[in-house]
């Protein structure tokens, strides 16, 4: 594939780190480099000619730098294809041909992050930056373009290796890149703007990606597309895959809501909370939560809210898993944790969880917003003659966090802040009551004075009357059936309580 030389570039970027090799390079390789105000600074502090943009256009940077390189002088340099009928006019209007354009963008995503200031984020909405990516990218036959920082290392090395020359490919490459950073851009302007959703609009722009062994099952391809780094440091382990993506999310969104509780575990398999307890220490809370479905547990994924100490980590130890997600490691635990190779430990940076959640499906796709209502006791209306006590207050609220991240029809129970059973993804709310009740019994968990929690009313009296028979003495759920009362009454005749909070928790 033929070559192109590099003739000359346009340069006028924000972040300059990094380019101090690029620029000896091409003065090495006696390219001419037009540029603009603090780069133009930059090049000429390194001891390097640079012609300045606003000699070419004849203009000055004008309204506040708004304007700067929006010219035929500077675009038509980027955009003529090199055939007879562009060089002509090129060389009519005196336009030197521009064959290496290096620009990014304002920060315009950092500087939403850091400021409600409208003024300041509006001024970085760059112009010119996006116009010049797209020019140079659209016109990639003759032009090699870089548009972010990240390109800075690959543009040197295709300098040191083809000695000031590219082709067809290397610019393609390029292009295709600079077309990801442009998108992305506006998809994060778009999304600014649109902060409300008011437009029914979906625009999405994850620019990290990262190719799994396989998805779901092997003959499906995988991808995670997002930073996990931003989220997690890994300690120790294989590398996560789809599947583990999959549950690690359920458990980050699980232990949210239990970030600011005494020491919470919680185990998870296939999404579903399998054991969950809060003890007044994480060992204590390990072995609670573990005993909720100690054979569930094999291969699952585990998740404190604190510190994993030695004596917690010798016995999670006994136990084989896929993922251990907590805040922080002693360092002896830590130690010990990773002489098992395959074994991936999670240091969580921070317990947030998105406002937004979405899926593909049919030929589109569904968004919401996460479900992030929580109840709490001064929310709950007693509806029955018995009102529940305080220590069984704590166990429904419990109880129904719970409820809230299992699949739907789900029930569970409870008790001293401990997962005892769960039916969970059945489709008849009697069907999940009785899967909760047969796996608190299978485990030797005594139900008398157990609550129980419902992510959605029950439509017949059938559930409470089955519950009362187990030993269950408290309920919460949303109520809002027309048969409530059957349900109400019936509590009322066997001196059970029961709480409604008025909000359902489908989870599908």
């Amino acid at each position: 594939m033929k070559a192109k030389k590099i003739k000359s570039a346009l340069i006028s970027v924000f972040h300059k780190q990094g380019l101090d090799k690029i620029i000896e390079k091409l003065d090495e390789y006696g390219i001419t480099i037009y540029s603009t105000g603090g780069t133009q600074k930059y090049i000429e502090e390194k001891g390097v000619n640079v012609e300045a943009v606003e000699d070419l256009t004849s203009y000055p940077s004008i309204l506040s730098g708004r304007v700067k390189t929006l010219h035929p002088k500077v675009f038509g340099g980027i955009l003529a294809r090199r055939e007879e009928d562009h060089l002509r006019e090129l060389e009519e209007y005196d336009i030197p041909e521009i064959d290496l354009v290096i620009v990014d963008l304002y920060p315009f995503e950092e500087t939403v992050a850091t400021t409600d200031n409208e003024s300041a984020i509006i001024e970085k909405i760059d112009i010119g930056g996006s116009s010049l990516i797209r020019a140079a990218a659209k016109n990639y036959r003759d032009t090699l373009v870089v548009a972010s920082q990240e390109e800075y290392g690959s543009l040197y090395e295709l300098l040191v290796e083809k000695k000031g020359e590219t082709d067809l490919l290397d610019r393609k490459l390029f292009a295709r890149k600079a077309f990801g950073v442009s998108s992305h851009y506006d998809t994060a302007i778009y999304n600014f703007f649109d902060a409300e959703k008011d437009s029914l609009g979906l625009k999405l722009s994850i620019p990290q990606g990262e190719v799994l062994r396989y998805g779901e099952n092997p003959h499906q391809q995988g991808v995670f597309h997002g930073d996990l780094d931003d989220l997690f440091e890994k300690l120790g382990g294989k590398a996560l895959s789809y599947n583990n993506l999959v549950d690690v999310d359920a458990a980050v969104n699980l232990m949210y809501q239990f970030r600011d509780e005494n020491p919470t575990f919680a185990v998870l398999k296939h999404t579903n909370a399998c054991g969950v307890a809060i003890r007044p220490t994480i060992r204590e809370a390990w072995k609670a939560a573990l005993a909720g479905d100690p054979v569930s547990a094999f291969g699952g994924i585990l998740i404190a809210n604190q510190e994993i100490d030695l004596a917690t980590a010798e016995e999670i130890d006994k136990i084989f898993y896929e993922v251990l997600i907590a805040p922080a490691f002693a360092a002896d635990a830590l130690q010990f944790l990773q002489k098992k190779k395959k074994r991936i430990l999670l240091r969580i940076k921070e317990f947030r969880v998105q406002k937004r959640q979405f899926k593909s499906l049919l030929n589109g796709a569904i968004s919401q917003d996460m479900d992030l209502t929580t109840e709490t006791s001064d929310q709950l209306e007693v509806v029955t003659k018995v009102a529940p006590s305080g220590k069984e207050v704590d166990d429904l609220l419990f109880a129904a966090i719970c409820a809230k991240h299992l699949k739907s029809n789900t029930i569970v129970l409870a008790k001293d802040q401990q997962l005892l059973g769960m039916g969970c993804g059945q489709t008849s709310r009697v069907d999940a009551l009785k899967q909760a009740i047969e796996k608190a019994r299978h485990f030797d968990f005594d139900l008398q004075g157990a609550v129980m929690a419902s992510d959605a009313f029950f439509p017949f009296p059938d559930c409470v009357e089955i519950a009362d028979k187990a030993g269950i003495t408290a309920v919460i759920q949303p109520g809002g059936s027309i048969r409530d009362k059957e349900s109400i009454s019936y509590c009322d005749e066997h001196e059970m309580s029961m709480v409604l909070t008025g909000v359902r928790h489908f989870k599908h």
